[in-house]
């Protein structure tokens, strides 16, 4: 975006209504639930559809199209992408145009790994990886991971969680320190996954995991919060014995909420040869 544009409200007003009746004429009305009606002389829904589906007024709609001088809410604005189907990339356009700082919410529809990540993941064959979505469901991981501390598949259901995978009893042998390791897990993850409260997916994976487990039952009540998106960690493998890793969770771009989490081999407990051991079992 330019700096004249950026300085000049009309501007971005109307930049955000050409984008409005963009977005809008390239839905049709079986796209969000409507009959496809009369012959329509235009493509594209109706100004009135797009209005009604997002609770606002058809008038007040019509000027936001037409760059007048209206301040939408935040809520309008989640309102409008929602109806008009906006990828995060556009979501972040519209609000930005409005000067409103958008939600970081997931995209529509079930989170998936394309094919140019999962040969990333695959590439790292000497560091155990995984992908994490935007709730910690474990959305694919490389051989070195499962190895590590897998196997993930059907954990606690059709994806397994990070926070289930931790809270799970074979976690309490797997890592060393195992209550620090769960609490500090639990306080990132209420402090990563701020933008979805109250989205009924993340609250639907805290009431189970409270159900399930008596000390994210007792923990999650102390709103601890934390910022450990890195760090060490210690592990007791079932045939290796201890080693040491140093963790870091990265943020993939163009995706909302999603991280690359890896593991990375230090010396100590001569992690690396156990690691290479563990490796040539792959081969």
């Amino acid at each position: 975006m330019s700096e004249a544009l950026t300085e000049n409200p009309m501007a971005r007003r109307r930049e955000a209504g050409e984008f409005l009746r963009s977005r809008r004429g390239r839905l049709a009305p079986s796209d969000v639930g409507l009959p496809q009606g009369f012959r329509r002389r235009t493509p594209g829904l109706r100004r009135e559809e797009v209005a009604l589906l997002a609770g606002v007024g058809t008038t007040w709609y019509t000027w936001l199209e037409q760059g007048r001088e209206i301040r939408p809410s935040h809520e309008v604005l989640t309102a409008l992408a929602d109806v008009l189907q906006l990828d995060p990339a556009e979501r972040q356009h519209l609000f930005s145009l409005y000067d409103r700082p958008a939600s970081d919410r997931r995209s529509c529809g079930e989170e998936q790994v394309d094919e140019a990540l999962q040969r990333m993941v695959d590439g790292l064959a000497g560091q155990p990886a995984l992908v994490l979505g935007w709730r910690w469901d474990i959305l694919t991981w490389n051989k070195p991971a499962e190895l590590l501390i897998g196997p993930f598949a059907g954990l606690w259901g059709n994806r397994a969680n990070v926070l289930e995978l931790l809270l799970s009893e074979p976690a309490r042998n797997l890592f060393g320190e195992w209550e620090t390791v769960a609490r500090g897990a639990i306080a990132t993850f209420r402090a990563d996954c701020t933008p979805y409260v109250g989205d009924p997916e993340f609250e639907h994976l805290v009431e189970r995991l409270t159900r399930l487990s008596p000390e994210f039952s007792a923990w999650w009540p102390l709103h601890d919060v934390a910022d450990r998106l890195a760090g060490r960690k210690r592990l007791n493998h079932p045939t290796t014995g201890s080693m040491c890793f140093d963790f870091s969770m990265l943020a993939i771009g163009g995706r909302p909420g999603m991280k690359l989490c890896i593991f990375t081999a230090i010396d100590e407990e001569d992690t690396p040869r156990k690691l290479s051991g563990l490796l040539r079992e792959l081969h």
